[in-house]
């Protein structure tokens, strides 16, 4: 598959991202592709125009997104529905799916604008709340949903139901439910394992358990989950992706399951997960003689 057409979105809030935008178009144009703008990003680089993100998704090959794996987990959500691969440029420091740095930018589209490159497809979630007899779907998410204490509420009781059974009650300040792709997200800050993001499996892990028993499971894909929450305070938070925020309250029930969308994402070219992970892990460098006779006949 060759690109021929590139939308582009951008975290607006990062330094000089107006230059590094003008400057990205110009460059992808002047080797003769189409560029589109997200409408918040053209704004910013006082384009006119710009296009909605459906507009987006329907006129490009692929979209860019410049800034780090929030503007990565915002886009997912956007574009979710449409099968255009997504490839993020890290502006930041830290960032687990904006595997691209900024000084690699043009040498990584110079290979995938000729289709050299390898895109993999990263599960999502689909969320709803049941609130007495109403159910309301919320969204579908990339990284992750995450329960949590709302600022006033004490500890949180959570009843599981794992494809209609019964599992347990967490006794918790809160609980995750993530992806493998959100497997190093806050799922990992809470002591949960890092999962292979080309997997489609789903982890549930407590966040600060009252009882010692309480660790993280990991369920197969097809699984659906169901999650009341007793409380006898005033709720709790639920959040998608870290971006989109909803209060429940005690007797509502949270319904997840692997969605039929996808995020598709344009791996690095330069690095593989693996490599990716000992970087921002701190792992460091190889050891000495690591590779020896690694291509030994």
């Amino acid at each position: 598959m060759k690109i021929k057409r590139i939308g582009i979105t951008a975290n607006v809030e990062k330094e000089k991202i107006a230059e590094h935008v003008g400057s990205l178009k110009k460059w992808l144009e002047e080797k003769s592709i189409e560029v589109f703008l997200e409408k918040e990003i053209a704004r910013k680089i006082a384009q006119e125009g710009g296009f909605k993100w459906n507009e987006l998704a329907q006129n490009s090959d692929m979209v860019v997104a410049l800034g780090g794996d929030g503007t990565i987990l915002r886009t997912a959500r956007h574009l979710a529905g449409y099968r255009v691969p997504i490839l993020g440029i890290n502006m930041g420091s830290f960032g687990y799916l904006t595997e691209v740095n900024l000084n690699e930018t043009h040498s990584t589209l110079e290979l995938i604008i000729r289709g050299k490159f390898v895109a993999e497809k990263r599960m999502m979630l689909d969320v709803s709340i049941k609130q007495g007899k109403n159910v309301t779907s919320v969204g579908s998410v990339l990284n992750d949903v995450v329960i949590n204490r709302s600022n006033l509420s004490r500890m949180n009781e959570l009843e599981v139901e794992v494809d209609g059974q019964y599992l347990t009650t967490y006794k918790a300040d809160g609980l995750i439910v993530s992806t493998p792709t959100g497997s190093t997200a806050y799922s990992l800050s809470a002591g949960g394992p890092i999962v292979f993001p080309g997997k489609d499996l789903i982890i549930i892990n407590p966040i600060c358990p009252h009882t010692l028993t309480n660790r993280p499971i990991i369920f197969s894909e097809d699984f659906s989950l169901k999650i009341t929450l007793w409380s006898k305070d005033r709720g709790a938070m639920l959040t998608l992706d870290g971006q989109e925020a909803y209060r429940i309250k005690s007797g509502d029930v949270v319904i997840l399951k692997k969605s039929r969308h996808a995020t598709t994402l344009v791996l690095s070219p330069t690095r593989s997960y693996v490599e990716i992970l000992r970087s921002k892990l701190g792992w460091g460098d190889l050891p000495p003689g690591a590779n020896k006779g690694k291509n030994a006949k």
